[in-house]
């Protein structure tokens, strides 16, 4: 029997299809409370710390998972949704030469520079933690931010490795999609 794509009178079709908009809803939800509990933090300190209020936050019951695991998860899973049901898209002879050249080239590059993020942030986060044991004070990990790129809006450490985590996985899947063997349509 020859192997079938996934197609849209599939059962699985749909049920892909749901779990994505799970995972939009998910994503919208978070960015939503995200710009709402930044602006807040904004108004009452002058200052926020980009990504810290929705990793402090847990859903939807405490020390259960944080608002930034919930993006992690539903981004990794809903590209993954994704690519499932959107293949026809993408298949046969629809990208080609120089347009898929430039695809591969973007992607490779968005895969490289993830993985630095990924690497300079969880080194960072060592760092800092190394640095609070030494002086024998455990530090707040939850807390940990870093200056970078602009000092006046720094990033939580946690927030960031994850974030650029979900993006490392993303592009080099993607990367690794653009260059295997295309699908045929039919």
């Amino acid at each position: 029997m020859k192997p079938r794509h996934l197609e849209k009178t599939d059962a699985g079709y749909k049920a892909y299809l749901y779990v994505f908009y799970v995972c939009g809803c998910i994503m919208s939800a978070s960015l939503v409370f995200g710009v709402y509990i930044t602006t807040l933090e904004w108004i009452e300190n002058g200052t926020y710390v980009m990504g810290e209020a929705i990793h402090n936050t847990a859903v939807p019951v405490e020390n259960f998972a944080r608002v930034t695991t919930w993006i992690f998860f539903s981004t990794i899973i809903g590209w993954y949704c994704v690519t499932r049901i959107g293949w026809r898209r993408t298949a046969g002879d629809k990208i080609v030469g120089a347009k898929m050249t430039l695809l591969q080239l973007m992607l490779l590059g968005f895969s490289i520079i993830t993985l630095y993020e990924v690497l300079y942030n969880f080194t960072v986060l060592n760092a800092q933690i190394t640095a609070g044991v030494i002086n024998g004070m455990v530090p707040d990990i939850d807390r940990l931010s870093v200056a970078y790129p602009d000092p006046d809006r720094p990033w939580n450490l946690v927030f960031a490795t994850k974030m650029f985590l979900a993006g490392f996985v993303i592009s080099t899947h993607a990367f690794y999609l653009s260059i295997k063997p295309r699908k045929n349509l039919d």
